[in-house]
């Protein structure tokens, strides 16, 4: 029978036939009287790390390290035969095909699991081993490569690389993986590391991206939220796709970050955990802005946040910028009612104080009208604070109007709880400007 690595790739169920023969078996045969019964070591041809993207050593993937035994309990091995039991543990290319994740060790699924399976697809493997100096020698069947390892000193071309599966496997140093497991390799660092590498190398998605999507995925999970939303009139689903709302339960964000690669350091200088390690955004419903996050508290705490740096410039400024008349309102519940109602042109403020880049934004020198939608707040100060706003507008050739809203109403109020429709805002419009 040939050597395992004589050829460990292909045909791949090579494995499968010769792992068995490794096996130090009693002579009672394949059964299995005891949970956790020792079967005996595997040999080190077989060497091969715990995961395809675990430690930096110089085995292949998919077996246990040398020396070490393989324990199998009654109930896995009752329901299959053994070679049926190890021909289901193998990769079909590098000789894994178990159900645990290759990040999860012990086989519990963890949190590195999705961002590592996301992080594969989104860089091909071709792409990053050429990016670290290396070219194919020759091509060969379906597609693959061969050339010179870029892991060991090789003097003929051992390293194969499938471009179609993302998969490397050297015959030389008998190492293999994704792209992940070469970074390790490569770069001789832990996964944590070599994820973050890749990210850096690839510019594929940022801190601040990574967190709206962890955010948006918990809104889906946690009721409180959604009951949140409903309960301030926001009630089309696909309003919420294309604002990446998400909501932030205060748990697991740091421990999502870092599993990305991301250090505590990283998270705390962009100001989404705090200096005690909590997240900033507890409990909060988050609406991703332009360079910012804005989060509206569902509890009894500050009710508006924002990452430091300040709030940034209008929101959806750029799709309404060419428009000729704008309404202009104060919060985002306030924008969504409004979408929600089919009027396109507005934009929000986050406030009744504008900073220098809104002002700018308005300012702009286009010829345009601002409907100012302010909170009809029961002191008055809303609508002061919109009458001065439009004087101030008017000063730069801007026309601007105060809409006059119901005395204690709001734009999201005076949807929600008004029963108000479109007919009746544009009305409040028209008449702002009569």
């Amino acid at each position: 029978m040939p050597r395992v690595q004589d050829d460990f790739h292909y045909p791949a169920h090579l494995v499968a036939t010769i792992w068995p023969l490794q096996l130090r078996l009693s002579t009672a045969g394949f059964g299995i009287k005891k949970p956790g019964q020792q079967l005996g070591a595997i040999s080190p041809l077989l060497q091969g790390s715990r995961s395809i993207a675990g430690s930096g050593d110089a085995s292949p993937v998919g077996l246990p390290e040398a020396n070490k035994s393989v324990g199998l309990c009654d109930v896995r091995t009752r329901s299959y035969g053994i070679a049926e039991f190890i021909q289901r543990t193998h990769h079909p290319c590098l000789g894994l095909r178990c159900r645990r994740t290759y990040s999860a060790p012990g086989g519990r699924l963890s949190m590195k699991y999705p961002a590592a399976e996301m992080l594969k697809q989104q860089i091909p493997l071709l792409d990053y081993v050429e990016g670290q100096d290396w070219k194919p020698v020759r091509r060969i069947a379906r597609g693959r490569l061969m050339g010179l390892c870029p892991l060991h000193a090789d003097r003929r071309p051992s390293f194969l690389l499938d471009p179609n599966k993302n998969l490397f496997y050297c015959y030389g140093c008998g190492r293999g993986g994704d792209v992940i497991r070469f970074a390790e390799l490569y770069h001789g660092v832990p996964f944590a590391e070599a994820i973050a590498l890749l990210r850096r190398w690839s510019g594929v998605d940022s801190l601040l991206s990574d967190v709206i999507r962890f955010y948006q995925v918990q809104l889906h999970r946690h009721p409180e939220a959604a009951a949140y939303l409903m309960q301030r009139g926001v009630r089309q689903p696909e309003l919420i796709e294309q604002m990446r709302i998400g909501y932030a339960p205060g748990r697991c964000l740091r421990a999502w970050l870092m599993s990305l690669g991301y250090s505590l350091c990283d998270l705390q200088q962009a100001g989404v955990v705090t200096r005690e390690a909590l997240d900033t955004f507890a409990r909060r419903i988050v609406f991703p802005l332009d360079t910012n996050l804005y989060g509206r508290s569902i509890g009894k705490a500050c009710p508006h946040r924002f990452l430091p740096g300040g709030k940034g410039g209008l929101y959806g400024w750029e799709k309404v910028r060419n428009c000729r008349e704008i309404v202009l309102v104060e919060g985002l519940f306030d924008w969504v009612v409004l979408w929600q109602a089919g009027f396109r042109n507005i934009t929000c403020s986050f406030g009744t104080c504008l900073n220098a880049t809104q002002l700018h934004q308005l300012c702009d020198g286009a010829l345009r009208t601002v409907y100012l939608a302010f909170d009809s707040d029961h002191n008055g100060s809303g609508q002061r604070t919109a009458r001065q706003l439009a004087q101030r507008l008017w000063t730069h050739r801007i026309e601007a109007f105060p809409v006059d809203l119901p005395d204690g109403h709001d734009p999201n109020s005076f949807f929600v709880h008004g029963g108000a429709d479109a007919h009746q805002f544009q009305a409040l419009l028209d008449r702002a400007r009569s």
